[in-house]
């Protein structure tokens, strides 16, 4: 491979505002794998946003990305599977296996596409140093005959659109909106961009806690929602703590820990060391590609404290990313900590949103 922008490359990245910044060029944010692609002939390498290769696990993009793309490109964006009109990140980070036998099926079952939303090289010419705005033009005429599965980003500078985007592409499992300063060069690793996503609460159950690699405090918080059954499933975490925070925590949690002697056997997620149990249940330290040899040990608590979470949205039926504590709801009642309380986005189909503006 001999490309102007040669592998590795570490993407650009977004820090998060509150509210959509006026004159940028807004994309929706999409939730997948980010991949740099790379492309000389028939080599083809998709980088990962740690550098790592991704090439092996999409065979089926490999194929695509030979097709579709020009001849001599590099290119960022995001690889993404479409589910019943929706994006699916379970079904994507099933994806990432040890067997090629299991990567073959699924790449045939849940095949995958790439959305490409900016270019970094295309012949000869790196446009690392090239404004924002002429990417973007570049972009559309390298990828102007491009069919499914790679496509490119629907993009706007008419920040009322991109509002209209926020509130509803939402319903198509996107996560919110990135803003790009139309005079931006591409800055690989670093966050020169903007993203803003949605924000809700909820209250939740605290059922457990996990150290920190420190030492004894709190690393994470474990939170947990009754079913329709009244069954407390995990949904997710909260980490965001000073390490004063975390020495506190230990404290406040102490009068609720559970002897494992005597009866952490009957917390709700006892079962939780047992594989088996994950097949049926939501519980912490589900057995993971990802966690890799990573100490998934937690310590149980009584689950009788209730805290108030800030979160962006949901994946099936767990957080997507780590949520933010925000107060103890001391008026709240664990049973009453149900997943009906969360709002549920108004369905729309992603096909609107791959087609454009």
């Amino acid at each position: 491979m001999d490309l102007p922008v040669m592998p590795p490359v570490k993407p650009m990245l977004a820090k998060s505002v509150a509210t959509i910044p006026p004159g940028m060029q807004y994309e929706a944010k999409w939730d997948g794998f980010r991949a740099i692609v790379h492309r000389d002939g028939d080599e083809v390498v998709i980088g990962s946003r740690n550098g790592k290769p991704l090439t092996r696990y999409f065979p089926e993009l490999v194929a695509a990305l030979r097709a579709e793309l020009p001849d001599r490109c590099v290119l960022d964006g995001e690889i993404v599977i479409v589910h019943e009109g929706r994006l699916d990140f379970d079904r994507l980070t099933e994806r990432i296996h040890p067997a090629d036998s299991r990567v073959t099926l699924l790449a045939e079952r849940t095949p995958a596409s790439f959305v490409a939303f900016d270019l970094l090289a295309k012949g000869d010419a790196s446009l690392l140093t090239s404004p924002q705005s002429l990417r973007r033009e570049a972009l559309e005429a390298a990828l102007v005959g491009a069919g499914p599965p790679v496509y490119v980003a629907p993009a706007t500078t008419d920040i009322e659109l991109a509002g209209e985007w926020f509130e509803q592409y939402e319903g198509a499992g996107l996560d919110g909106i990135v803003a790009k300063p139309l005079d931006l060069p591409y800055r690989p690793d670093v966050r020169a961009m903007y993203k803003i996503k949605h924000e809700r609460t909820a209250d939740v159950v605290v059922a457990g806690y996990r150290l920190h690699k420190s030492g004894p405090v709190v690393g994470s918080l474990l939170l947990g929602l009754h079913d329709g059954e009244g069954v407390l499933q995990h949904v997710g975490v909260c980490a965001a703590f000073s390490m004063k925070r975390r020495a506190e925590l230990v404290e406040e949690l102490a009068p609720l820990l559970m002897d494992p002697a005597d009866d952490a056997a009957d917390h709700p997620w006892a079962a939780w060391a047992r594989e088996s149990a994950h097949e049926g249940a939501r519980l912490p330290g589900a057995p993971s590609r990802w966690s890799g040899k990573k100490d998934l040990s937690w310590v149980p608590v009584r689950p009788e404290l209730v805290c108030e979470v800030a979160y962006d949205h949901m994946e099936g039926d767990r957080f997507r990313h780590t949520a933010q504590f925000r107060r103890w709801r001391t008026d709240r009642t664990p049973e009453s900590c149900t997943y009906a309380q969360l709002e549920e986005p108004v369905g729309y189909d992603l096909g609107q949103v791959l087609a454009g503006p």
